[in-house]
């Protein structure tokens, strides 16, 4: 059960599909800094192989200004949020 983060942006597409062959099935995804622009409903393909799993940092969000563009299928937590994430995970894994 792996947290894992990734903060690059849709355009990655190497590590995005990297990343979808390491998920498992109980892991979780957090979108952070440049990855939030794939929790935009045009950017729904690249987060396909992580079923709903998927959850985006809302402060990397507003420093964006995406806020009020996020997908309604991908969770938005704040610094608490993430915290309890990485306490409900075994380990976490960074992919930059």
């Amino acid at each position: 059960m792996l947290l894992h983060l990734l903060n690059r942006s849709p355009q990655s597409l190497s590590v995005y599909r990297e990343l979808g062959e390491a998920f498992g099935a109980d892991d979780h995804l957090l979108l952070i800094e440049d990855a939030c622009y794939a929790a935009l409903p045009s950017a729904s393909a690249a987060l396909e192989p992580f079923g709903g799993r998927v959850s985006v940092l809302a402060e990397d969000l507003a420093s964006r200004g995406l806020a009020e563009r996020v997908s309604p299928a991908i969770a938005v937590v704040d610094m608490n949020g993430f915290l309890s994430l990485t306490e409900s995970h075994e380990r976490c894994v960074s992919w930059f």
